[in-house]
């Protein structure tokens, strides 16, 4: 199951410092290689220059190196190739406008290892607002209101998972209503669980597994006739 999962930051939110912390590593977490993971963010105008200032300063305290020693976030890529597709959709954001805050190329020596990247001053004319990346890159999008971010949200043809962080779960709900999605986060991200269904639209899949729908869908009915 594929994504290019959004999460949207309202201007309700209690606390930036935490929830961009939170989001960052759900962008982040085991290189962003997660079919779950935050790939693409969305923030109010009125807290996104804080929003975007504590993002980078999150990141920026997570290490790199070998995942098998203590205290290190960020280990290697999976395949060699993926350095290249990470580079390119870089590249190629940098090329239409964007700002790179952190980050922006992968990194020599051994191992498939790319610094973890953080793009502003993206929008979806760049693939990497709109295909799966599947690595430490994130974009960070401005937005007026919750009607504009529910119109780039829904901007996809992925539909595996949608997030959005506000203080009120009626508009949470108001919002995550209107994402074709198999799994609606409010005010957390990146994470499943065995008792809940997990599914995809569009192009992200189809059927469910996990919980009773999931055992469902690796079952067929049987029939019994009986006359005693």
């Amino acid at each position: 199951l594929g994504g290019k999962d959004p999460l949207y930051v309202a201007d309700d939110i209690a606390d930036v410092k935490s929830v961009a912390a939170g989001t960052a590593d759900g962008a982040f977490y085991n290189n962003g290689q997660r079919c779950c993971a935050v790939e693409r963010i969305y923030v109010h105008e009125k807290i996104y220059d804080q929003y975007v200032e504590e993002f980078v300063k999150e990141v920026k305290t997570w290490k790199m190196g070998n995942p098998t020693e203590a205290g290190i976030y960020f280990g290697p890529l999976s395949r060699r190739e993926q350095l290249k597709f990470l580079q390119t959709q870089i590249d190629e954001a940098i090329q239409k406008g964007a700002k790179v805050l952190m980050g922006g190329k992968s990194v020599s020596g051994k191992g498939f290892y790319f610094e973890p990247t953080v793009l502003t001053n993206v929008n979806h004319s760049m693939s990497v607002m709109r295909e799966e990346s599947f690595g430490p890159v994130i974009g960070i999008m401005k937005v007026k209101s919750d009607e504009e971010a529910v119109e780039l949200m829904r901007d996809t043809e992925y539909g595996l998972t949608a997030a959005v962080y506000s203080s009120r779960q009626d508009r949470a709900e108001k919002i995550l209503e209107q994402i074709n999605a198999g799994t609606g986060y409010w005010n957390c991200c990146d994470r499943v669980s065995a008792a809940v269904p997990w599914s995809g639209r569009k192009h992200s899949g189809f059927g469910a597994t996990l919980s009773h729908a999931g055992l469902r869908a690796f079952t067929k009915p049987k029939a019994y006739h009986l006359r005693g």
